[in-house]
C-alpha cells in the first residue's frame, strides 16, 4: 500500500497551517492541539523541517515556528523527502536499484516506473501554497469535540450522483 508516514502527514499539516497563519509563528503545541496530533512527534518533525531550511525557529514569549521562505517554492515532495528520505514505489526504484532479485526477468518494471515517475511529478509540482488553498472541509466543534461541516462545505455538486432523489 502506498501511503504517507504519520511524520510526513504531520509535517504537511503543520506547513499548511503555518502558511495560512503567516507571517505569524505557531508553537508545536498550538499546531498539535489544533489538529489532534501528538506534541512530541510533531516537535521532532518541526525540528527536522527547521534543520532542512523550511522553517525558522523563534524563541521567546511569542516563539514557535514560521515559514523560512516562500511557500510557492516548497513542494510537497521536498517536504516528504526531508522527513522520510527518498520516495520509491517498489524496491527496484531505490537509489541503486539492486534490491530486486527479479530485475532481469521483470515484466512490470517499466509500467511501474511510469506510475512512480507520475507520482513524483504530482508531488513535486504541488506547492505548500496550493495545499493551503484547499479549505479545511471539516472542523472540530469546540463544544463537544465532534467533527462538523466547516463554513465552506458544499454538500451538493453536479459531479456527485444522486442516490435517492
Amino acid at each position: 500500500m502506498l501511503k504517507l508516514t504519520k511524520k510526513a502527514d504531520y509535517g504537511l499539516i503543520a506547513l499548511k497551517h503555518l502558511t495560512v497563519v503567516r507571517p505569524r509563528s505557531a508553537s508545536a503545541k498550538e499546531v498539535a492541539d489544533r489538529f489532534g496530533v501528538p506534541v512530541p512527534v510533531l516537535s521532532k518533525v518541526l525540528q527536522r523541517l527547521a534543520r532542512s531550511g523550511f522553517l525558522a525557529s523563534e524563541h521567546g514569549t511569542n516563539g514557535g515556528y514560521r515559514l523560512a521562505g516562500d511557500p510557492d517554492k516548497i513542494s510537497v515532495l521536498d517536504v516528504i523527502r526531508a522527513i522520510d528520505g527518498p520516495v520509491f514505489l517498489t524496491s527496484c526504484f531505490t537509489e541503486n536499484g539492486d534490491d530486486c532479485q527479479h530485475q532481469e526477468r521483470c515484466n512490470i518494471r517499466d509500467p511501474l516506473r511510469r506510475v512512480h515517475n507520475g507520482i513524483l511529478a504530482l508531488l513535486g509540482n504541488m506547492s505548500i501554497t496550493e495545499l493551503a488553498a484547499d479549505p479545511d472541509v471539516r472542523v472540530q466543534s469546540a463544544t463537544n469535540g465532534a467533527l462538523a461541516a466547516g463554513p465552506h462545505t458544499n454538500f451538493s455538486s453536479p459531479d456527485l450522483p444522486v442516490l435517492n432523489p
